[in-house]
């Protein structure tokens, strides 16, 4: 009794074990501490899509006080969801909207990238910075001042904006001015970053500083180029607030996805379920382009942040 009494007892004899096995150890505990933040991690980013998938299954009479597993199981919401709405449709609109967004976003990131990569000029690093700042800015702080500029309510010179309101235009316009500064911060490393050998070479056979950057650069940084444009379609496939504000919700005026989730909640009735399954069908688009994509992204990431 006075030993354990001397040595702190048995709780304190267990701790001081396992912090010299530790010591002797360390590959051991990074490996435990690696498990718990990958376990923390899944569990995080992977029980909403349960949840919703949970919901999804269950009759939207039954979804009250539920627990954590379905109570009953119905996938004709799956089904259901379709027949209501044109799902496909708002999907289709999103898929269009971030395809024209992420082409016009690569084009001049690779142009603005080109130019703070490779090009000395005074003023650049502020310049840069500048740019990057835009992408700090709340969307809600351009909603109003858009909002005027779309439905034609600015005049200059006594003409007024054209009205875009209901376009694709109100929604490429902001997402590509918002998500292009990330892209031209990729692609600015990843051109940086190519030998000066090579371009020298394509001019001395007579290519332009244009076409040097689209045959040569270009080719060369094709993790960055992918990385900035999966980037840049998931954000704006995923966007909510100018895709809520700057369209009627009507799906022949380009009402993008977010319409359709919410379009099955009612006036007296919300149909959760339908919602659920809506949200798993528009996010799948996105899953598989992730899982197709992931290792390029990862290389793409990785690769753009060593120098060579």
């Amino acid at each position: 009794m006075a030993s354990e009494t001397s040595s702190g007892g048995p709780g304190q004899n267990v701790l001081q074990r396992w912090a010299e096995r530790s010591i002797r150890n360390p590959e051991r505990v990074y490996r435990a501490m690696f498990y718990v933040a990958a376990v923390f991690f899944l569990f995080t980013t992977l029980f909403p899509f349960y949840w919703l998938v949970v919901l999804a299954v269950t009759p939207n009479d039954l979804i009250v006080n539920m627990g954590l597993a379905p109570r009953g199981f119905n996938v004709e919401a799956f089904v259901t969801l379709f027949e209501r709405l044109p799902l496909h449709r708002y999907m289709l609109n999103s898929f269009i909207i971030a395809m024209i967004t992420t082409c016009i976003v690569l084009v001049l990131g690779s142009l603005a990238g080109y130019a703070f990569g490779r090009i000395e000029f005074k003023g650049r690093r502020p310049l840069m910075l500048a740019v990057l700042a835009v992408s700090y800015f709340p969307p809600a702080a351009f909603l109003l001042p858009l909002f005027r500029l779309f439905t034609g309510n600015v005049s200059l010179f006594g003409v007024s904006s054209p009205v875009v309101f209901n376009t694709p235009g109100a929604l490429v316009t902001p997402m590509t001015a918002l998500f292009m500064p990330l892209s031209i911060f990729i692609l600015t490393t990843f051109y940086s970053q190519i030998p000066d050998g090579l371009e020298d070479a394509a001019r001395v056979e007579g290519t332009t500083r244009l076409g040097a950057l689209f045959r040569v650069i270009v080719p060369l940084s094709a993790p960055g180029v992918a990385t900035a444009g999966i980037m840049t379609f998931i954000s704006v496939y995923n966007e909510f607030f100018f895709s809520f504000m700057m369209t009627d919700g009507q799906v022949s005026n380009w009402a993008p996805i977010v319409f359709g989730i919410l379009g099955y909640q009612g006036q007296y009735s919300q149909f959760y379920n339908l919602m659920a399954a809506a949200s798993i069908v528009g996010v799948l688009p996105v899953v598989i382009l992730v899982i197709v994509a992931q290792e390029r992204i990862v290389s793409g990431l990785t690769s753009g942040a060593l120098k060579e």
